[in-house]
């Protein structure tokens, strides 16, 4: 019986990997389908949200299943807790390049991004993709170092972010009102969408340690030898 239990707590953990996987590669596809103006790929993208959101389903109904049959405390029901929440950043992840798409739609046959914001909406698509890749890795190898690494890495999407709103602000912008809505939301979209990757690092973090990342004690600072 116990082990059938761990083997269920196991395929909560591949549930999460898979999610956090199928959401990285959502939001390369949107960013390609957003700069490209490709509707054909917009649309895989958002009909392929729905998979995300079945296996959130599935993994809250498997996580509730355990939390009333086995009744785990300690550690694993800090597992099935936490894996509930990272579930729900995942959704959203997806929810949000299904955004990122729907925009790519919208806008069909023209790109919604100005050519002279292309190298910068491309680069925010390469790193939300990039960071929800190692958010997967941390769920597998529970490195609380590398967990910790992610909120460091989203700083360079906020420095991109920041950089979107400096054209959106120059007086030399000279695509309209509409198209300055446009960047304006899927720059959020972006921005959110690291923060989620964010988010499950830290819950990896929690998952192993018992404390949130802002609680850990820092290692002693070693003192010069004499």
């Amino acid at each position: 019986m116990r082990d059938a239990y761990h083997e269920e707590l196991d395929s909560i953990g591949d549930g999460l990997v898979e999610m956090a996987r199928l959401a990285g590669s959502a939001i390369g596809r949107a960013t390609t389908a957003l700069l490209d103006a490709d509707l054909k790929l917009a649309e895989s993208v958002i009909a392929a949200d729905e998979k995300i959101d079945d296996l959130q389903r599935e993994l809250e109904n498997r996580a509730i299943t355990l939390l009333a049959r086995q009744q785990p405390v300690a550690t694993d029901l800090r597992i099935v807790v936490t894996s509930l929440r990272m579930s729900a950043d995942l959704e959203r992840s997806g929810d949000l390049a299904r955004h990122v798409a729907k925009l790519a739609r919208l806008r069909f046959p023209e790109s919604a991004v100005p050519r002279d914001l292309h190298s910068t909406i491309l680069e925010m698509g390469q790193l939300a993709q990039r960071l929800m890749a190692k958010a997967a890795e941390v769920i597998v190898t529970k490195d609380v170092d590398e967990a910790l690494q992610l909120e460091q890495d989203d700083d360079r999407m906020d420095e991109l972010h920041r950089t979107l709103f400096q054209h959106l602000l120059d007086d030399r912008w000279s695509h309209g009102i509409e198209t300055a809505v446009d960047v304006t939301l899927v720059g959020r979209y972006y921005e959110r969408f690291a923060d989620h990757a964010v988010s499950v690092a830290k819950r990896v973090v929690y998952l192993v340690t018992g404390e949130h990342p802002d609680e850990l004690t820092p290692p002693p600072i070693p003192m010069p030898a004499d």
